[in-house]
């Protein structure tokens, strides 16, 4: 949502314990002092123990192809001294690492980002070894390189993710934090601050605003979802508010206000201070893949491509879904057979239970789903609608009395969910997608919300690991616009990561 526009680096000096636990620095110090101690503190551990999975992992390629006993001897077959290729390899593996910034302030702690990185680093590493090998003809042993490449990445990823879980926890009781200074208006400031706040994970935290033409006192404030944010003045009182607020960095929403000159000045003026300045795009639930800066005329434009739901992307997804609702059907009959003879023992009725939803391009559909209430229940809506705790046009009850004992365990585990695979193969729904609408729901949609029915719905989605019957009506259709603005194979296997952590947590679901 914000794009990086201008950075000056220095090393830290002292990290400043006080300024650690809050995100604030005091009136007068280095306002980047303590984020870039505890982020320069963070980098050398990345690297040592990047250090340790690349070389365990070339280690034990190493021991495993040839033996602990031929480390310093050379391959009988090719002669080549694997000792010194492995220790070559090793090196040029943490080098490589380095080169594609894996461990960048802008990406440490970031998630998909990070990994991204570390996977592409390392893929391509092992592609130039094997393009290398075939151009001199070579004879690289293919199960040394077949060891280290999955053990280490798989290392890599892992040691990264643990780290990722370290800082968040950090974050959470508000250490680890990049505090920053707003330049926009009311409503802006509120965008940003709960952008913020919904992903405090990233740590971004807002500690100030300057408001353009600002008329009223220093030291005011506005409400930030019930925090008070002060008021430092306008747009020309931002150094003196960046010193005030103690921030390491400066958030611009306000360009057409400052303009080019104005942010080109502040630029300059923000380099003693050694504080990051960030513009707004205005560009809202548009992922990194869909935005390109490219210099037209000397100036720097964002652009931003068209979400894609047609042609060899959506015949892709498609071939993943049947593959994975296969493969999960396979894997749960098992678990089918358990469930439908406790729900025939605990309630007589029909094992499943199909409810209407509407599809791709507004098709309707019956959802497989096990039923978890008492036969009756569609007629028990309507003098239940008083206690409705769904947002906007959802019906949801936490103590819902239709429920039974065996389908409360079931929509507790999300169980209750599982036969949707079927529906999968039939090709009426995805692995992954938005949530499937009530037809009720559809015929209340604006032009806005009907974007929804441009992909299929998903068995599991953003709605899912983001809260499921916890969220609100608008950030349930935000979170569903956004996937179908964005939607990847990648996001998608990330969703499904997610939804597992989600379901074991038995977040939102009743």
């Amino acid at each position: 949502m914000v794009t990086a526009v201008g950075e000056k680096r220095n090393a830290a000096s002292e990290f400043e314990t006080a300024g650690a636990s809050s995100g604030f620095v005091s009136s007068g110090a280095d306002p980047s002092s303590t984020r870039r101690a505890w982020q320069s503190g963070y980098v050398r551990r990345l690297f040592w123990t990047d250090a340790a999975v690349v070389v365990v992992s070339v280690l034990l390629a190493h021991v495993v192809r040839f033996g602990h006993e031929n480390l310093l001897t050379m391959d009988p077959i090719s002669t080549l001294n694997y000792t010194l290729i492995s220790a070559g390899l090793a090196v040029t593996w943490l080098v490589n690492l380095r080169v594609f910034r894996t461990r960048s302030c802008r990406v440490i702690g970031a998630g998909y980002d990070e990994y991204q990185r570390v996977v592409t680093s390392t893929l391509r590493l092992f592609g130039f070894i094997a393009i290398v090998a075939l151009v001199f003809r070579l004879e690289l042993a293919r199960g040394y390189l077949a060891i280290a490449l999955p053990v280490g990445l798989t290392g890599l990823l892992i040691s990264r993710w643990i780290w990722r879980k370290a800082v968040a926890r950090k974050r959470r009781r508000g250490e680890f934090t990049t505090s920053v200074l707003v330049v926009g208006g009311a409503q802006a400031v509120r965008h940003l601050g709960r952008t913020f706040e919904r992903t405090h994970t990233d740590g971004y935290h807002v500690v100030g605003v300057c408001v353009p033409a600002y008329s009223g006192a220093v030291g005011d404030e506005i409400d930030v979802d019930g925090r008070k944010v002060p008021i430092f003045g306008d747009e020309h009182s931002v150094i003196e508010a960046l010193t005030a607020s103690g921030a390491d960095t400066v958030a611009v929403t306000a360009t057409e206000t400052l303009g080019h000159e104005g942010i080109k000045d502040l630029v300059w003026s923000l380099e003693p201070y050694n504080a990051d300045l960030v513009v707004a795009t205005g560009v809202v639930d548009v992922s990194n893949p869909r935005l390109e800066m490219r210099p037209v005329a000397g100036l720097p434009l964002l652009h931003v491509e068209k979400p894609s739901y047609h042609g060899a992307k959506r015949s892709g997804k498609r071939l993943f879904d049947l593959a994975f609702s296969a493969a999960a059907l396979l894997v749960l009959a098992p678990v089918f057979a358990v469930v439908a003879l406790a729900i025939r023992l605990d309630n007589k009725g029909p094992v499943f239970y199909r409810a209407e939803r509407i599809g791709l391009d507004g098709n309707p559909f019956g959802m497989i789903k096990f039923r978890s209430m008492v036969t009756d229940a569609d007629t028990m809506v309507q003098s239940l609608l008083l206690q409705n705790e769904g947002a906007g046009l959802l019906f949801k009850m936490r103590e819902d009395p239709r429920v039974t004992r065996v389908g409360r365990v079931l929509r507790r585990f999300s169980i209750d969910e599982l036969p949707q695979f079927i529906n999968v193969l039939r090709g009426e729904m995805s692995v992954v997608g938005p949530r499937p609408p009530l037809r009720r729901e559809v015929e209340n949609y604006d032009g806005r919300v009907k974007r929804r029915l441009l992909v299929r719905p998903g068995v599991t989605g953003l709605w899912q690991v983001s809260g499921r019957s916890d969220l609100s009506w608008d950030e349930s259709v935000r979170l569903d616009l956004s996937y179908v603005e964005n939607w990847s194979m990648v996001s998608d296997v990330l969703i499904i990561g997610k939804t597992m952590k989600a379901v074991l947590a038995k977040d939102g679901a009743y």
